[in-house]
Order: C-alpha cells, then sequence, then structure tokens
C-alpha cells in the first residue's frame, strides 16, 4: 500500500483492509473483485490483484505464513527487491539494506558522493547496516530521506549526518548525486487527463456494479464522453490485466468474481 501513496492515505484504508482480510489465508480465500474494492482510493489498482495472488500463493506453498528468505519472497507476484528487503528488515528484523527513493538519495549523497548504479547502490545498503540493527537502521535512512535529504531542498542546516556527508563537504556543487541515481525517482508523467486517470475512474465505478458494455457508458464512466475509442482501449487494457472481466450475455464489464 505504501508502494507511491503517502502514509496518511493508507492508515485508514490498512486498518480497513485487516480488518476484512486479517490473515494471508482469509485475503486468498475471497474473490479478487472483493480485494479489489477494498482497495478504493489507493491506486494502482493491480496492487491488489498482486497482493490476492500473493496471498494465494502464501496460502498454498507456506501453509499461509510469509517466507522470511529473498528468493522466497521475490518470486511471489509483485514483490520486487524493495518491496521484498522491506519484509525482511521491517517483519523479521533482518539486517539487509532498503532502499526507496528517500533511502537512494541519502546513499549517493551523503555516503557515495556520486550516482551510483543498481547493484553498487544495494551492496553499499547492504554494508552499513550495523550488525542486529536492520531494522532501526533502515527507519532512520527511510526517515532521513523523507524529512532531511529531500529532492529539491534537502534541509542540510539541520541533518544530523551533515559533516561527514560527501556531498556537502565538496560544496554541494551540481550535479546533485542522486539525479539518476539507483533507485531515485523520476519525474512521472501528468496524471490528469491521462490513460491511468480513465482507467482508475472505470474501476471506482466497476467497485459500485457492473458497467454496461454499451460505448457511450463506458466512455462516461472513464470521464471521457464522446470519445467511447479511447474508453474501449482502457477497457481492453484492464481485461487483459485481470481488473475487469466480459459478461458478453448481459452485456456489461464487472470486477473480477
Amino acid at each position: 500500500m505504501l508502494q507511491q501513496t503517502q502514509v496518511a492515505r493508507v492508515l485508514p484504508k490498512w486498518v480497513a483492509f485487516l480488518d476484512r482480510f486479517p490473515t494471508p489465508t482469509a485475503c486468498a480465500a475471497a474473490a479478487s473483485g472483493d480485494v479489489v474494492r477494498m482497495w478504493a482510493g489507493l491506486g494502482y489498482n493491480r496492487r491488489a490483484l498482486h497482493l490476492h495472488q500473493t496471498a494465494r500463493a502464501v496460502t498454498e506453498r507456506y501453509g499461509g505464513l510469509l517466507p522470511d528468505r529473498l528468493d522466497a519472497l521475490l518470486d511471489l507476484p509483485g514483490i520486487g527487491p524493495y518491496t521484498a528487503r522491506a519484509i525482511l528488515a521491517f517483519a523479521f528484523e533482518r539486517d539487509v539494506g532498503v532502499i526507496d527513493t528517500n533511502a537512494a538519495r541519502v546513499l549517493a549523497r551523503a555516503i557515495a558522493g556520486r550516482r551510483l548504479g543498481g547493484t553498487e547502490a544495494q551492496t553499499l545498503a547492504d554494508r552499513l547496516v550495523p550488525d542486529g540493527r536492520g531494522w532501526s537502521w533502515n527507519q532512520a535512512m527511510l526517515d532521513l530521506g523523507a524529512t532531511i535529504c529531500t529532492s529539491r531542498a534537502p534541509a542540510c542546516g539541520r541533518c544530523p549526518v551533515a559533516t561527514g556527508c560527501a556531498w556537502a563537504s565538496r560544496g554541494r556543487h551540481a550535479p546533485d548525486p542522486a539525479s539518476g541515481s539507483a533507485g531515485t525517482s523520476g519525474r512521472q508523467s501528468t496524471f490528469s487527463g491521462s490513460d491511468r486517470q480513465g482507467r482508475g475512474r472505470l474501476v471506482d465505478a466497476l467497485r459500485t456494479g457492473p458497467v454496461s458494455l454499451e460505448p457511450d457508458a463506458l466512455a462516461g464512466a472513464c470521464g471521457w464522453p464522446g470519445d467511447p475509442e479511447r474508453a474501449g482501449r482502457v477497457v481492453d487494457g484492464l481485461v487483459a490485466d485481470g481488473l475487469a472481466v466480459v459478461d458478453d450475455h448481459r452485456r456489461r464489464l464487472s470486477l473480477p468474481g
């Protein structure tokens, strides 16, 4: 839920989600459409499907308990290097480095003083973790990047590691080491008016019930009245991703059962 979504938005959704699905087994037993409905307001709806698929895999392979090995976590649907290591550090308190966009800036600026490649960034992050302190160390790294070593206006004057910062010691001259460094996020494409916005609107409509397959109805649900061709492309994408199913007999589109 926290991937590209702010904590303030996630917290109430997380509580409600765990109330509805308290265990992986409970989530696995539900229909994927029910999981997508509970995901309302969090965006990136494919993550809900990945979470449901992971719950089923964990139930089938590991008796409903999340594995505590990196290779096993990476083999689960929708779990990449960042999420796998975040699980290991924060759920199992393992000494691995967690690199999100915030921690990646700290690594590039304060530690390396230069742009980092993917493998060397992860190697550096892992090497820095003090023995037995994986949980607290990663919390500190993520918080430092989120609150002090920010992207646009780093608060070097109140940074607790400013005296040892590689970039600050060189006068913070351009280019910024974090720019283009592994793990740092680039500029996102505009959301307003995009196909992503139309997809989100249509999924939100499907959460309340099926939508007619009539082109004008689909275009209206996407927020693009008068552009049924574009809406049709969005529908094709949702069906291909497993976020919607077509009922040809009833001529309607709905969330998966």
